[in-house]
């Protein structure tokens, strides 16, 4: 371990990751974030293809490269690892790094299933490692602002959320296509649509409805869902691959209404909440920052300072029950279905006021 940079608050270690697979997400956005980030550096890059692994590791400044994942998990000079590999793949890595002893940052959705998210849990519990969904929005200070507004009654009661995130794909073979990989619209973009529903809503949806259109593949190419909870707020969105990219979300409460656009990548641009009252528009503008930089400097510094992390697994397991349904309602022509509720037996609130579940209290 190294010490930081001079001139910057001091931590004892900085942590040293390892990135399993050479995939996009990783070059262009969270490689970059923990190569700029306070408490962190990347050290290596594995790949099954050595070659691209070297390759890759040169182009973008990392010391050390390896042929097989296995390698990168045997290096003892690694503390944390990295997952963006297909989300068929989480479930496996996830268990094999935690069983390497290495703490695990795993891209979104953290699994295929509710049930492999307790799997993966459960493993990393037994090796004594940290495992955390990377869903970077939830870091950036404008969502923070926005849970602060409606926690604090801004809106009045809320009652309605709509949500989109739509881009269009333009190679046919790209891995979000394939049913084989755990691809489709709702696993891929629609995910952040759930899981902000029912971060906002501060509950869990009794019941869901869904409808889809399938590519030739088999997946949701398009995908609009509708969520209900015991309180009476109902949340819509639309999730696509095959349209404009269209990202934003509106809070809808009984005194006023919030609308974010550029909702969940806003880039490192300042950041708008447009919020009305009675016709009348504010605008509040969040300074622009890095949200991947965000995620990884609290990962780490839970890892450095022996914290929990501000979202656990167990929040990404009732996220996947929610999709879960989603599918299920889809498959059955829009039916509506009941969405399985996690017992609150011993659920207890960490100090940013979070449940086990990752529920806003």
């Amino acid at each position: 371990m190294i010490e930081q940079r001079s001139g910057e608050k001091v931590l004892e270690k900085n942590l040293r990751w390892g990135i399993l697979s050479t995939a996009n997400i990783g070059r262009v956005a969270v490689i970059p974030a923990i190569q700029a980030s306070r408490n962190g550096q990347v050290v290596a890059v594995a790949s099954r293809d050595a070659q691209k692994a070297a390759d890759f590791a040169a182009k973008n400044g990392i010391p050390r490269s390896y042929g097989s994942y296995e390698a990168l998990l045997d290096d003892p000079e690694i503390d944390a690892v990295y997952i963006p590999l297909p989300n068929s793949l989480h479930c496996e890595w996830t268990i094999k790094s935690a069983q390497a002893g290495k703490q695990i940052l795993c891209e979104k959705p953290l699994a295929l299933t509710a049930s492999q998210c307790l799997e993966m849990d459960a493993a990393a519990k037994e090796n004594g490692v940290l495992l955390m969904e990377a869903f970077m929005y939830r870091f950036h200070p404008r969502t923070e602002k926005v849970i602060e507004l409606v926690k604090a009654g801004a809106l009045g009661l809320v009652r309605v959320i709509q949500s989109s995130f739509t881009f269009r794909l333009t190679q046919p073979d790209n891995i979000r296509l394939r049913a084989d990989l755990g691809g489709g619209s709702l696993m891929d973009v629609g995910s952040y649509c759930v899981n902000l529903s029912r971060t906002l809503a501060g509950e869990e949806p009794v019941e869901v409805q869904a409808v889809a259109n399938r590519a030739t593949s088999g997946v949701d190419e398009q995908m609009i869902g509708n969520l209900r909870f015991a309180s009476g707020l109902m949340a819509q969105f639309t999730s696509a691959l095959n349209l404009a990219r269209c990202e934003q979300y509106t809070v809808m409460g009984v005194n006023g209404y919030l609308n974010v656009p550029a909702a969940f990548i806003p880039g490192k641009k300042d950041a708008l909440i447009h919020e009305f009252r009675e016709r009348e528009e504010t605008q509040q503008v969040i300074e622009g920052i890095d949200e991947y930089q965000c995620m990884v400097e609290h990962f780490a510094d839970c890892v450095l300072k022996a914290e929990q992390p501000r979202y656990s697994a167990l929040e990404a397991a009732a996220n996947m029950r929610v999709i879960e349904a989603l599918y299920q309602s889809a498959r059955q022509g829009g039916t509506w279905q009941t969405v399985p509720q996690i017992s609150k037996k011993g659920v207890r609130l960490n100090k940013n006021g979070v449940d086990d579940i990752g529920r806003m209290t």
